[in-house]
């Protein structure tokens, strides 16, 4: 399932290196496609959306809703 979230704070390569960290956290299999330019993060992953951005947030990343 592809889910697609708006997150804000992420600045550099290092930025997006740790949020698809927090993903593959939850979801080792996930595939994580970032655009750090417009804070779009595509997360193709059957975990719960709920657990994902929380995993983002936890990161330090404001995650819209």
């Amino acid at each position: 399932m592809n889910q697609t979230f708006t997150v804000s704070g992420m600045t550099c390569g290092h930025c997006e290196m740790a949020v698809a960290r927090a993903v593959k956290q939850v979801d080792p299999q996930a595939e994580v496609k970032i655009d750090r330019s417009s804070g779009k993060v595509e997360v193709a992953s059957e975990q719960a959306r709920e657990l994902l951005a929380k995993a983002i947030a936890d990161e330090g990343y404001a995650v819209a809703a």
